[in-house]
């Protein structure tokens, strides 16, 4: 079915991730918006990478990448209310700029059986932030080798190999890593069949769930708000008897979060069958939600904790898979051996971006600007019917639109056309799973940015005619 009810055909997946790049409004926004030089490299792009889904065609060339701005190739400017969630520190941050040329002049490489000071330094960085006993770690260049390293102790320390994960969820485009991901777009079609014993259930959403209860964020919880979905993970368990992990996004980066106490329950629940927890911190860790890690918003330590995307400052790609001690079980096999895992040009820029995000703050002002933003966006739901849904922990945030609230049918059309509005206006985001505008700003945003982003919105949604 499609976001908005339809069936699909074969070939044509449910939106998730990201807006569609090959509809008539996109293909509107390009005539009026890429010059002939800018087409010219759009077209070389598309005739030299292969085609994918929400990838290419690309939207346009950026040129130029600073702070909370990136500009394209004609030198017009955006407010990056995405960045596929690495600019936590801004882009371009001249501390890490710094620190990452220093390292190349130093030690550009460490060549594998060899360790270096900055893999060691980021390593003891790791254990010193992560939750709970977390400190035993290995590094991988992308958050989805970082989820198979994970899925690979996790069957190591078990003796087992099913998982358990959400529906709708994602955790990288890996093989394995789709295979526990819930979204059809990354595992299903072509590319199956996928890893045997990758078992899903429904995801906890309050929103838009298939267990018979729905509300709003601003709506006060009720007490079957995520006992459904906690208690079919526990019958899961329970019935399979031999899961190794349960594997999740403590927030849904699409987003949207757990009622109270559901972690907790799920926390139990693995312990009580022997599953290890994995929780997938790649878009949400390192202060994006207001809290250096998402999963302490609700008091619970996983097993394993898994972080990628802004650990590299939205300059390097690095990710870092975190574990407790005594999951150090894999001395004789090599679950990691990338050829970049202890990189020391990758691995300063890590350590950095950690730096500079406690030094400056960061986290703080994510919670601050989160609050400021998620006040803006409910007061605008008060005037605009269309706005279903409004949530937020920190700089994680969503708006999700509705042809109306009584049907909570998807407003799909009108999210793509207040995209590209707000592009015309100077502000990028992404729309996922087809109606939500999802909005995750650097965590260096200033109160002046989030309500610049918050007026072309509602300009935007009065301009569509939805006021």
């Amino acid at each position: 079915m499609t976001a908005g009810g339809g069936p699909k055909t074969r070939g044509s997946p449910a939106q998730a991730e990201g807006d569609i790049n090959t509809s008539p409004r996109r293909r509107e926004w390009a005539h009026r918006n890429i010059d002939a030089d800018s087409q010219a490299l759009l077209d070389e792009d598309a005739r030299y990478f292969l085609c994918q889904s929400i990838s290419t065609p690309c939207l346009d060339v950026v040129a130029r990448a600073e702070g909370i701005w990136i500009e394209n190739a004609q030198g017009r400017r955006f407010m990056d209310f995405h960045g596929n969630n690495v600019h936590h520190i801004g882009y371009g941050h001249p501390r890490l700029k710094d620190a990452v040329k220093r390292q190349i002049d130093a030690l550009p490489f460490a060549p594998r059986r060899y360790t270096c000071e900055p893999a060691v330094a980021l390593a003891r960085k790791l254990a010193a932030i992560a939750p709970g006993s977390l400190e035993k770690v290995l590094l991988a260049t992308g958050g989805s080798d970082a989820i198979e390293i994970a899925l690979k102790v996790a069957r190591a320390a078990t003796g087992r190999f099913k998982t358990l994960s959400f529906w709708d969820s994602f955790h990288g485009a890996g093989f394995g890593a789709a295979s526990v991901g819930g979204e059809q777009m990354f595992r299903s079609g072509p590319a199956g069949p996928l890893l045997p014993g990758s078992e899903h259930v429904p995801p906890f959403g309050c929103y838009r769930n298939p267990f018979g209860y729905s509300h709003s964020s601003r709506e006060p919880h009720t007490a079957e708000c995520g006992a459904i979905c906690a208690e079919l993970v526990r019958y899961t368990l329970e019935k399979e008897g031999d899961i190794a992990a349960v594997v999740a996004e403590p927030s849904r980066a699409v987003p949207y979060f757990p009622p109270p106490g559901f972690w907790a329950e799920i926390r139990r629940a693995c312990d009580d069958h022997g599953a290890l927890l994995i929780f997938d911190e790649i878009p949400t860790g390192l202060g994006k939600t207001g809290r250096m890690f998402a999963c302490e918003h609700d008091g619970v330590v996983p097993d394993i904790l898994v972080l990628g995307k802004a650990l590299g400052g939205g300059m390097l790609p690095i990710a870092a898979t975190i574990c407790r001690p005594d999951l150090d079980v894999g001395g004789n096999w090599a679950f990691g051996h990338y050829t970049h895992e202890k990189n020391p040009v990758t691995a300063r820029a890590a350590l950095t971006t950690i730096q500079i995000i406690e030094d400056e703050g960061l986290v703080e002002n994510a919670a601050g600007m989160g609050d400021r933003a998620i006040a803006r966006m409910t007061a605008m739901m008060d005037r605009i019917p269309a706005i279903g849904d409004v949530r937020g922990r920190g700089l994680l945030m969503g708006i999700e639109l509705v042809e109306d609230r009584d049907s909570r049918a998807p407003a799909d059309g009108l999210a793509e056309d207040v995209l590209y509005r707000a592009l015309d206006a100077g502000l990028s985001f992404k729309t996922t799973m087809g109606n939500i505008l999802t909005l995750t700003p650097p965590l260096t945003v200033t109160a002046d940015d989030i309500d610049r982003a918050c007026d072309i919105i509602e300009d935007c949604l009065i301009a569509a005619g939805r006021p």
